[in-house]
């Protein structure tokens, strides 16, 4: 078991901390060289329907001649607008419709989801350098290119950022690496107004109603996907401080890392291989989360996991921090659904594993 018990501050003790764009420096690694990806253009976060957030997706090109593995990573956010970000790899054929997407440099809106490619790696406040572990590395076919999703969160400000991305990669080769892969495992929070707390949004389909004008129809359909796939009643669900869901693991090979990601109320994270079964076994048990200082964890060893086997990722929030926290309490009291904006929640577990079939 893994546990963040010691030295990771609790969200409501802690404020925001300064945001540090000194880059730290990559460790030696044979044949490996260091690319600076940034957009042409400095990009300055807007409003959309009164909403405090917004998503800007952005190409680049690292102009890698062979094929490689990335086996290093640093995004530095240069702001403190920057809620979080995920860089995606844009494999040669979809590199057209990435292209086109990119406005001649200026990218493109792109909430939730970029729209193309597969995930490389998830930046958070408190997350630097982030290395592959020992002997693996994200393939990267030569003439792929990178997307860089940034959510921005406008309670921080709205002043032009140019945000930037450095990749450490090795020639594949000779490199004799072993392909990661990237799986993000969601639950859908559902958290009521706490005890004596009251106004129109308390209500959970009055909260769903203003995610839909905000950010469109699909904002709440994927919260409906998300119960659904969860065995969940989208039109009932459970309330509560907590969530979790189970779903099979999909894949044969092995766990290696588990960054847990929630927004301002989360509090806490669990995530099991094959629950309440004889096999159970806790993989992650993160009982000091803190959105201010995310970071992932390694697992002690390799978890073997085959596709038949289950994991569950279970989350714990604090609905008072709604009415403590100084970017929350400028909102009105509201039912808290899953969604992209800071003022919503997420329950994700990011698992980082390598395939064995």
């Amino acid at each position: 078991m893994v546990a963040a018990c010691s030295g990771s501050p609790s969200s409501a003790a802690q404020p925001a901390p300064t945001i540090h764009t000194v880059a730290q420096v990559f460790p030696q690694h044979k044949g490996a060289q260091v690319i600076t990806l940034q957009a042409s253009h400095a990009y300055t976060p807007v409003s959309v329907n009164g909403s405090t957030d917004d998503y800007h997706c952005t190409l680049v090109d690292p102009h890698l001649r062979e094929n490689s593995y990335i086996v290093g990573s640093h995004l530095i956010p240069n702001s403190p607008e920057v809620h979080h970000a995920i860089t995606f790899e844009v494999l040669p054929a979809d590199v057209p419709q990435a292209l086109a997407a990119n406005n001649h440099g200026k990218g493109w809106g792109c909430f939730g989801e970029a729209g193309v490619g597969q995930w490389l790696s998830v930046w958070a406040p408190g997350h630097g350098l982030d290395m592959a572990p020992k002997g693996t590395g994200f393939y990267f076919p030569k003439g792929s290119m990178v997307v860089m999703q940034v959510h921005y969160n406008l309670f921080a400000g709205d002043k032009p950022t140019h945000v930037q991305l450095k990749l450490q990669t090795v020639p594949a080769v000779s490199s004799h690496l072993i392909p990661l892969h990237i799986d993000p495992i969601a639950a859908p929070p559902d958290i009521p107004c706490p005890p004596g707390v009251h106004g129109p949004l308390c209500s959970r389909s009055a909260s769903l109603a203003k995610l839909g004008y905000q950010w469109g129809a699909p904002a709440v359909s994927f919260v409906d996907l998300l119960e659904q796939g969860c065995g969940r009643d989208p039109s009932n669900p459970p309330g509560g401080d907590t969530t979790t869901c189970t779903v099979p693991a999909g894949f044969s090979g092995e766990i290696l890392r588990i960054q847990p990601h929630m927004h301002l109320l989360g509090t806490g994270m669990k995530v099991t291989l094959d629950p309440g079964t004889a096999q159970q076994r806790v993989l992650l048990d993160d009982t000091a989360y803190n959105f201010h200082y995310q970071r992932s964890f390694t697992m002690p060893t390799p978890v073997t996991v085959t596709a038949s086997d289950r994991i569950s990722v279970e989350c714990t929030f604090d609905p008072e921090l709604d009415q403590e926290l100084p970017q929350l309490r400028r909102l009105p009291p509201r039912y808290v659904t899953w969604g992209n904006g800071s003022a919503n929640e997420m329950c994700l577990g990011i698992v980082t594993y390598i395939d064995s079939r």
